[in-house]
């Protein structure tokens, strides 16, 4: 197992490596290669083939997790999806290294939070997540020390991105919103493991998977895919609207990729606000 060093000081070299070059994936790239996060380096690309097109030049590809961990980056950077986090998650953590992964909605898996946590707590490794396609999560972490009681979390999203071309379209044709679920975020995240990786991080910060209540709407009146918090308690009460124009991957907000860029950058900064 190669010996990876803690994150460096803000003078030093930030080493980061990649998971997934997919929509979230390349801006990321493209962001360290930029010295959008400051001075960095990306130190491979962990992708299914060595020789698909559209890496940046110079960057090495790698198609198993050791040879990118054999690299010694500082940070792994997870945007390859569910699959990708329980591949690779505890082996990043294993050597080390801190893992920031968009793949939230994975960690409803007990099992595999509990082997992630593990895997860190035994080497120091961070296991590091985005806020992602929301806001406030910094507030609801507070909430839950000053008192949270209740939160509901309901997903408005073109039908395109919630159901099979067929449905879809029938949602559309007949112009009134389909309520897909109602119930435990646990449970969402099984169903739609590709849509409400935010209704995971809500509750991870929150009151957790199985107090959260989630709701996921196929709603052909909205054209941006929509996140609806509401929370209460003896903090007071919060209510959080986030409207999110879709990436290429019409399932995952353009915000997605900035949320990741601006994670690496807080990992180096003076001032950290939140």
């Amino acid at each position: 197992m190669p010996s990876i060093a803690a994150t460096p000081g803000r003078g030093a070299i930030l080493r980061v490596g990649l998971i997934g070059f997919g929509s979230i994936g390349k801006p990321v790239a493209q962001a360290v290669l930029d010295g959008v996060i400051g001075p960095a380096v990306l130190t491979g690309i962990l992708r299914a083939r060595r020789t698909e097109p559209g890496t940046p030049a110079g960057v090495p590809v790698m198609t198993g997790i050791q040879e990118l961990l054999a690299t010694n980056p500082h940070v792994v950077v997870e945007t390859g999806g569910h699959a990708a986090l329980r591949a690779y998650g505890e082996s990043v953590l294993q050597a080390g290294c801190d893992l920031m992964t968009i793949s939230v909605g994975a960690l409803a898996d007990d099992a595999l939070l509990a082997a992630l946590e593990a895997a860190g707590a035994a080497t120091g490794g961070r296991l590091l997540i985005p806020s992602g396609a929301i806001a406030g999560l910094d507030m609801l972490n507070a909430a839950r020390l000053a008192g949270l009681e209740h939160v509901r979390h309901t997903v408005r999203k073109p039908p395109a991105a919630l159901l099979p071309p067929d449905e879809a379209a029938a949602v559309i044709a007949s112009g009134q919103p389909r309520e897909l679920y109602e119930g435990g975020a646990r449970e969402a995240t099984r169903r739609f493991p590709e849509n409400v990786n935010v209704v995971a991080a809500v509750s991870l910060s929150g009151i957790g998977m199985d107090r959260t209540i989630a709701r996921v709407v196929a709603d052909p009146t909205v054209t941006h895919n929509t996140h609806e918090v509401e929370a209460s308690g003896a903090f007071g009460t919060l209510r959080i609207e986030v409207r999110n124009v879709p990436g290429p991957n019409p399932k995952t907000g353009v915000i997605v990729a900035p949320s990741v860029i601006r994670a690496l950058q807080r990992l180096r900064a003076t001032v950290v606000l939140g």
